[in-house]
């Protein structure tokens, strides 16, 4: 039987008082991921001081909006804007500063930031951006639901489609999973991955198809974690549900983390700290 271990995500707030829910975890446990925003508001107070210029190495980060928009400012240079079904990534890598503004819509700003870790060779790689436009991501139907498809390659009900990213990280992706109520919509991953399912909208059973017996019901907030090696899960839904998946190869390699620097070593930290507060990492003015 596979059992998913399950958290919470957990209220909190970042930036200039973007109210968010949060789940982080730089033990490893949820490698190669280590945390999981959800930004989700229709009160322009809550979100619209966004994340002013800060610092980042070490990582990956993937955006990813349902409503709203995000523009991206950073010190190499790259600039950019998304709004809703749309996705920012940004490398890192060596050392950037950024900065994140929301906007608005109708429906206020909900939308998704992952961070990616990257493995010891690639942390000090060429920081990197792209937009992806609501048009880029692809859409596939089958029965049960339907799927876009950020970043990677995904297979749903038999139905196999290729991300507008073709990766995260070393090995990483990410869609969004739409079940039909009363439907049922089996994931397939490849050998050796780790999925993650954050429901975000109604509610969710897991089961592998070996199980006969019914699982829990895990409703939004809730981040449902695979065993590694674990193929197929079949996800399950009385009600209709939103997902947000994640799918990567464990680097397996240790985690030290403080703030927004995620590299191997304390030695590796505090050399990162030095060259942000050195200038080393470049200027982005507010």
């Amino acid at each position: 039987m596979t059992q998913a271990h399950v958290r919470f995500a957990r209220p909190t707030e970042d930036g200039a008082g973007v109210k968010i829910r949060r789940i982080n975890e730089f033990t490893g446990a949820l490698d190669p991921f280590l945390m999981v925003d959800e930004l989700k508001s229709d009160l322009k107070d809550d979100y619209i001081g966004g994340f002013p210029p800060h610092p980042h190495r070490g990582f990956e980060t993937l955006t990813y909006l349902l409503h709203g928009g995000l523009n991206h400012r950073d010190s190499e240079g790259h600039h950019g804007g998304v709004a809703r079904g749309g996705a920012q990534w940004m490398r890192a890598g060596s050392g950037v500063l950024h900065s994140e503004m929301p906007t608005t819509d109708s429906d206020g700003l909900h939308g998704f930031q992952v961070w990616i870790n990257l493995p010891a060779r690639l942390k000090m790689s060429k920081p990197a951006y792209r937009d992806v436009q609501t048009d880029e991501i692809p859409t596939i139907n089958f029965k049960g639901g339907h799927a876009r498809i950020i970043a990677d390659h995904w297979q749903f009900n038999g139905v196999e489609a290729q991300g507008a990213l073709p990766t995260l990280g070393d090995g990483a992706g990410m869609a969004q999973l739409q079940i039909d109520a009363g439907a049922a919509v089996r994931v397939q991953l490849p050998s050796g991955y780790r999925l993650l399912a954050y429901v975000f909208e109604g509610s969710v059973r897991a089961t592998h198809p070996s199980q006969t017996q019914p699982s829990q019901h895990y409703e939004s907030g809730a981040l449902l974690s695979f065993p590694i090696g674990t193929e197929k899960i079949d996800l399950h839904s009385e009600s209709g549900a939103g997902l947000l998946l994640l799918s990567g190869k464990p680097l397996h390699e240790p985690i030290a983390h403080r703030g927004p620097f995620v590299m191997n070593t304390e030695a590796e930290i505090t050399q990162a700290i030095h060259d942000y507060q050195s200038g080393a990492m470049g200027r982005l003015d507010a």
